[in-house]
């Protein structure tokens, strides 16, 4: 858990698709680390739910319906958020598993649409505020997909590597300004939706990729990486973290029990 002692109260972190899993994960921590969180996210009850439940634990807590894709809806949210010290794109997510010879292209403009540029427009949106705070940290949440193919995972590890050079890129162009970029990249996680969105559903198939894997990493355990990673000094900046399970060694070597 991160150290209170580097979140002031008054410093603000938004962080997108906060209604469920990894989001909502790492805005219940950066709340008990003593930010004051601004949620977004597209499903407007379970984001209220999520912004109860900081709310309970005695943390300061705003929520905001959003599309990330949505350009004049980022562009009106970003007026309505007064200072932002840190932002954590979260926001994304993963369709379908097929080959590329069969995938449908409307799967990967979908997955291309909101992890790399739903990422983009947030970030342009709120990049000036977060300079304006003097100390301004941007997190992009990718994964070992960015730069580990695999197959059927074609779309998904071509949007996360449209994240990957967001991040990177933006950290060659904002040297010398008050400004971090962190990426985080995690392994296998075993969140309630991430598989099922990815298998359309089929609760079987999703429950698969985790079935005999001792010890998937959760949600609060990419949770607590952000934390850390945003509450180093100021001149620390963590460019690139990958965080996996023990059981797994590579996107294609993990340990499973009978």
């Amino acid at each position: 858990m991160a150290s209170p002692d580097h979140a002031r109260q008054s410093r603000t972190a938004v962080v997108t698709g906060g209604s469920s899993g990894i989001g909502a994960a790492t805005a219940r921590e950066l709340a008990r680390a003593g930010f004051a969180v601004v949620l977004a996210a597209r499903r407007a009850d379970r984001l209220e739910a999520v912004a109860g439940e900081i709310r309970a634990e005695g943390g300061a807590v705003r929520a905001y319906p959003l599309d990330v894709t949505d350009g004049e809806a980022v562009a009106a949210f970003a007026e309505q958020v007064e200072v932002c010290d840190v932002l954590v794109n979260v926001a994304g997510g993963a369709y379908g598993v097929e080959e590329v010879a069969d995938a449908d292209p409307g799967d990967w403009g979908r997955m291309y649409e909101v992890n790399v540029l739903g990422a983009l427009k947030v970030t342009q949106a709120l990049l000036p505020k977060l300079l304006a705070s003097g100390d301004g940290t941007v997190v992009v949440l990718t994964s070992t997909a960015s730069f580990t193919c695999y197959e059927g995972g074609g779309g998904y590890s071509a949007a996360k590597h449209g994240a990957h050079v967001l991040a990177e890129t933006l950290r060659l162009e904002s040297c010398g300004q008050p400004l971090r970029v962190i990426e985080i990249a995690p392994g296998m996680v075993q969140t309630e939706e991430f598989s099922l969105n990815r298998y359309r559903g089929d609760t079987s198939r999703a429950d698969a990729v985790y079935a005999g894997v001792p010890g998937p990493l959760v949600a609060e355990d990419v949770a607590d990486a952000v934390a850390w990673a945003v509450s180093r000094p100021s001149h620390v900046n963590v460019d690139l973290m990958v965080v996996r399970p023990r059981a797994q060694a590579a996107q294609h070597k993990v340990h499973r029990v009978p």
